[in-house]
C-alpha cells in the first residue's frame, strides 16, 4: 500500500472520529534500505525502529541526505544501549521499568537534554512482553514525570495478538486521561483505524506500508 493510501485512511479515520491530525510512525525495522528510501522520497519523515544497533547502521546516512527526520525507538531499550539510543532517537516510546527511568534521568541531567518519552503499558499482562502493568502505571507515570522531571508525552501499547485490540486501546486511553497525558501510541497496520477512533495520536504502520519484513 502506498504512503498516500495510508495517509488517506488515517485522514478518513480522523474525520470520522472528529479528531485532529495523527502522526504516522513508519515502522522501518528489518526493511531494506531501498524500501525506506522510497518512503522517504515520498515525503514521510517519522520512522520507528526496534533495535538501537539496526538504527545506528541505517539512519545517520539517511539523515545526511534527508532533512527533518524524526526517529522513534519502539522496541525494548537495554540499559547498556542507553547512551547510544539518546544520540540516535528523538522519541523513546518504550520506557517500561524504574531502573531505565532512573538511568534516563541521570543521563538527561548530564546532557541537559532528553528525547520525548512514552511509557509502554503491558495491558495484556503478558509475561513475555515488556511494559509496566496497568495496576502500576499511575505510580510509574508519577515517578517518570514528577519525581524525575522527564519529558513524558504519553503512553504506548502493543495489544496481545489473540485479543480484541480495541479493549486494550480503551484501557490505555483511560490510564492516559486520568494522568493528564495526551500522547497515545497505539494501532498498527491491521488496526490503526480502530486506534484512531479510540484516541490514538501516533499509529505505527510497518507491513501495510513497506510490505512484509525481510528476514534472514
Amino acid at each position: 500500500m502506498s504512503l498516500s493510501e495510508i495517509t488517506a485512511r488515517i485522514d478518513a479515520a480522523c474525520a470520522k472520529a472528529g479528531r485532529g491530525p495523527v502522526t504516522l510512525v513508519a515502522v522501518s525495522k528489518v526493511q531494506p534500505d531501498e524500501r525506506v528510501e522510497a518512503v522517504l522520497e515520498q515525503g514521510q519523515r517519522v520512522f520507528g525502529e526496534n533495535r538501537v544497533q539496526e538504527a545506528a547502521g541505517k539512519w545517520p546516512g539517511f539523515r545526511a541526505r534527508f532533512e527533518g527526520i524524526e526517529l522513534h525507538l519502539i522496541g525494548p531499550l537495554q540499559t547498556n544501549k542507553l547512551r547510544q539510543a539518546l544520540d540516535l532517537f528523538d522519541v523513546i516510546q518504550s520506557v517500561d521499568r524504574p531502573k531505565l527511568a532512573r538511568m534516563l534521568a541521570d543521563e538527561a541531567q548530564a546532557r541537559g537534554a532528553c528525547p520525548d518519552l512514552f511509557i509502554q503499558v503491558n495491558t495484556g499482562e503478558e509475561p513475555q512482553k515488556a511494559g509496566v502493568l496497568p495496576a502500576e502505571a499511575d505510580a510509574f507515570i508519577a515517578q517518570v514525570r514528577d519525581a524525575y522531571g522527564l519529558p513524558l508525552k504519553g503512553l504506548m501499547v502493543i495489544p496481545p495478538v489473540d485479543e480484541e485490540p480495541a479493549l486494550h486501546f480503551a484501557l490505555l486511553a483511560k490510564i492516559a486521561k486520568r494522568n493528564g497525558l495526551e500522547g497515545l501510541s497505539m494501532g498498527m497496520s491491521g488496526d490503526f483505524e480502530s486506534a484512531i477512533a479510540l484516541g490514538a495520536t501516533h499509529v505505527r504502520v510497518g507491513s501495510a506500508l513497506f510490505g512484509e519484513r525481510v528476514t534472514g
